[in-house]
């Protein structure tokens, strides 16, 4: 007899599988047809979309990443690429974008023909700079093309306006406007909105002007940022680039962090790397705070005798999203070293407070523009829902656990620290240490007076 269904199998459909399309005879009986759904599958896996070409370097923002903070990952005023072109709050910027393109055209002896011919050189290229972005882009070839020329044009245009070599009108809002030269040096740096390197590159060879005191591509970028990480005017180098493939700007500022200490060894795989308490807490312990001076890198911080050196980190309005974005990309990025990560990690272990900003502000090793209660949001669950495989500064936080476990180191500071961190507390001390000594002496002449006396009496 057969077993009775149970409600669960009453309710849920049976499915039969055939080899061709039929139609089904009982209401609760589905046919599938093999043939069509193989077919189905297959067209599916043909799709090129679903495959990552290895040129791909522009990413959307991971959503875990992206709710976190949503204003650090969009652009305030300027589309750059094709992510966000179009967006209606973003048209009022294209008029500027235009007006860019046509000064840079019309430095050119035809304009016309200038145009055609950068409009050419990139359409020769659409296909490779299309494979760098992840994803589908829903633009036709024509229409991403002239999304590559009109951004480019304007990013090189800007560029060179910003170290004057060439003219800016009075009237530029760029570098009349406030609001608007804060708004680009924000959404020049987010990762959705980078266009290729190489589509930059050629534009800008395209409409160079010949003349010794104009400066490279690389180097109008790096100036364009320079005072982005520290408030320290840092010196540029662009030759030690050169021998890089940069894949935008984002990336290359990337490259101005890491490159300096890239040659450098660290831990290869440590999931179990030890945190430490945070800087007011490890000062107590004896560790001292000191702002590093020679440095070409913020990444660049060092342990020795109990002193943690530190290059200056300046924070301001763009603070976050710049890191938020490089963290990004080197969690997009295929077999990319976070660098940047593992520092937003150490950064976010040693700010807790605002009694950590403040402390560490004081050293010079925090130049912050913002409220501390600000700042200290900046770097909490600043590298949250990121993997690191490689942390960088496992070897500093393991010197500096070990120096705060020291009983000697932690007497030593605290008595260094309450008794002799004053010119009066010195002094005090310093009379403190006399009083004692003639206490003493005062003591040991009087029993020796008495010692002596009893026996000129036995005499």
């Amino acid at each position: 007899m057969a077993d009775t269904p149970t409600d669960d199998n009453q309710v849920a459909r049976s499915f039969s599988i055939v080899t061709m399309a039929e139609t089904p005879t009982d209401d609760n009986h589905v046919a599938i047809s093999i043939e069509s759904l193989a077919s189905s599958l297959e067209n599916m896996m043909d799709d090129n979309s679903i495959t990552m070409s290895s040129n791909c370097c522009i990413f959307r923002t991971p959503i875990v990443l992206y709710r976190h903070n949503k204003k650090a990952f969009v652009p305030n005023g300027f589309s750059i690429g094709p992510y966000h072109y179009g967006e209606e709050r973003l048209q009022p910027a294209q008029i500027i974008k235009l007006k860019y393109l046509q000064g840079l055209l019309s430095r050119s002896t035809n304009p016309k023909e200038k145009l055609r011919e950068l409009i050419e050189d990139i359409t020769s290229v659409e296909e490779l700079a299309r494979q760098c972005y992840s994803g589908s882009i829903g633009f036709a070839k024509e229409e991403f093309v002239k999304i590559l020329v009109l951004d480019g044009c304007f990013i090189i245009e800007l560029l060179r306006k910003n170290v004057n070599e060439v003219s800016r009108d009075e009237d530029d809002p760029l570098f009349s406007m406030a609001c608007l030269n804060e708004l680009i040096n924000h959404d020049l740096i987010l990762l959705e909105n980078q266009i290729p390197w190489f589509v930059l590159d050629r534009l800008f060879m395209l409409t160079m002007i010949e003349n010794p005191g104009n400066k490279g591509l690389i180097e109008l970028v790096l100036r364009f940022y320079n005072g982005l990480f520290s408030s320290d005017r840092v010196s540029i180098n662009a030759d030690q680039y050169r021998s890089h493939k940069i894949r935008h700007i984002l990336d290359l500022l990337r490259y101005s962090l890491i490159l300096p200490i890239r040659s450098e060894k660290y831990t290869e795989k440590n999931p179990g790397w030890e945190p430490f308490s945070c800087a007011a807490k490890i000062n107590e312990a004896g560790i001292e705070f000191n702002k590093k001076k020679n440095y070409s890198t913020i990444l660049d911080i060092k342990f020795s005798n109990g002193t943690l050196d530190i290059p200056p980190l300046a924070i301001h309005e763009t603070t976050e999203a710049i890191f938020r974005n490089l963290i990004s990309f080197e969690q997009c990025c295929p077999n990319c070293e976070p660098f940047v990560t593992s520092y937003a990690k150490f950064m976010d272990n040693l700010i807790y407070t605002t009694k950590d900003v403040e402390l560490l502000t004081e050293k010079g090793i925090l130049n912050n523009w913002l409220d501390p209660d600000d700042a200290t949001l900046y770097f909490n669950k600043l590298y949250n829902d990121t993997y690191v495989k490689k942390f960088y500064y496992d070897d500093i936080c393991k010197q500096v656990n070990a120096y705060c476990r020291s009983w000697w180191n932690r007497t030593r500071y605290f008595y260094m620290h309450n008794y002799f961190g004053t010119p009066w507390a010195i002094v005090s001390q310093i009379a403190a240490a006399f009083l004692l000594l003639f206490t003493f002496l005062q003591t040991y002449y009087t029993i020796m007076g008495v010692v002596r006396q009893p026996s000129r009496s036995s005499s």
